[in-house]
């Protein structure tokens, strides 16, 4: 008992005492990459996670005080994104901190992956930093609180007409579920009405036969269940697919024809999810564990998969580009590619706060020296030749 008494008294003071930091510096990239986050990489991934997620939830981490400028307003599914920079689905599993990672800067927030039935996850440890290597390798394992939990959070955020921000679900499947399609269908009907937009997570490598769904017989069939019941909510709510960076162009050829397929049109894509590969250069002593690896080693894999299912779907289809992008560079080239917004994890895991507005406003000044008056004139330009003819 005064053991577990002590370890609860620590972490609570953690909490606080790096919280405070977080509220005393907020916006200090200087501080956070020489002081602060040095600090907080010599605690446990999750752990440290957890204490990010606290801040934000509860405000500590303070507002952004940088402000978007007109270039990087956009628009995709006819929603008005203030800046095309979201946080992807990861971070804030059980959509407890929606309203504070806002104040940090984001234009739309993600949540999950959320299943039908509260589920643990995998095992501890789970999370890894690969420091070196400026990446993460995870196997959570879709731990989740359950639809009705996440759910009720989202409703009483929605009935508080001050929050006005876009809210992504990301859907997955339960471990022991006999039925995909049930669990997806579920998560659809029950979300529909609270979400601006719901996505079909069939690409995580931490939950065992999730990516099979992503070969061609069994995908046709999900999607063609997912899609049934998105038109049978009450409001149109834009449905996406997220994939992996993992599959071989034959594969990808075979996403982008099925999604294309009336009953199984989907309204977007997320590109990519985490990667089961290892690459030779990878130089952490983590670099072997078992999960997805995100970050730095997944950027060029992810930009290539962007680009083949823009050119794949003609560019008729948004993505949402992820995978990798620590700075404004490397989110314009993934909305040179084909991607109509971008997603961000591992680098705000790494860096902190700070780094969603530098990436902003490095954007920015890339579209303004590249003469792009917005993010919609840059979207697909590696393609410029497809470009004019779309």
């Amino acid at each position: 008992m005064l053991k577990m008494l002590r370890k609860v008294t620590a972490i609570g003071g953690g909490v606080f005492g790096i919280s405070a930091l977080y509220f005393t510096h907020s916006g200090n990239e200087k501080f956070y990459n020489k002081i602060l986050m040095p600090i907080v990489h010599n605690i446990p991934a999750e752990l440290s996670h957890n204490i990010a997620l606290l801040s934000c939830k509860y405000g500590i981490m303070g507002q952004a005080k940088y402000e978007d400028s007109e270039r990087l307003k956009t628009t995709i599914f006819d929603m008005n994104l203030s800046n095309p920079v979201g946080i992807a689905a990861g971070f804030d599993k059980q959509g407890e901190a929606v309203r504070g990672l806002y104040k940090l800067g984001f234009g739309f927030v993600e949540i999950g992956s959320i299943t039908p039935n509260p589920q643990p996850g995998n095992p501890k440890p789970r999370c890894f930093r690969l420091l070196e290597d400026k990446a993460l390798i995870n196997r959570f394992g879709f731990n989740s609180d359950g639809h009705q939990i996440v759910y009720e959070r989202i409703r009483d955020l929605r009935e508080n007409k001050s929050f006005k921000g876009i809210i992504g679900i990301n859907l997955g499947k339960n471990k022991t579920s006999t039925s995909a399609s049930e669990d997806y269908s579920a998560g659809i009907e029950l979300f529909g009405p609270v979400a601006d937009y719901l996505v079909v997570n069939i690409s995580s490598p931490n939950t065992p036969g999730l990516r099979s769904f992503q070969s061609k017989e069994k995908l046709k069939e999900l999607l063609a269940d997912s899609v049934a019941a998105k038109r049978k909510l009450s409001r149109n709510v834009p449905l996406l697919l997220k994939i992996t960076s993992d599959l071989i162009p034959e594969e990808l050829n075979d996403i982008s024809e099925i999604i294309q397929l009336e009953e199984c049109r989907v309204d977007g894509l997320i590109v990519s999810n985490t990667t089961i590969a290892r690459p030779s250069t990878l130089q952490n002593e983590n670099r072997e564990e078992t999960g997805g690896l995100s970050g730095a080693p997944l950027s060029d894999m992810a930009t290539k998969a962007i680009s083949h299912m823009y050119r794949k779907t003609g560019g008729k289809i948004p993505i949402i580009g992820v995978g990798g992008i620590f700075s404004g560079k490397d989110a314009y080239e993934k909305i040179l590619a084909g991607s109509s917004a971008v997603q961000i994890y591992t680098s705000f895991a790494l860096h902190g706060p700070p780094l969603v507005n530098k990436i902003k406003r490095e954007l920015d000044e890339i579209l303004q020296k590249n003469g792009f008056k917005n993010v919609a004139e840059a979207k697909g330009m590696a393609h410029a030749d497809m470009s004019s003819k779309v």
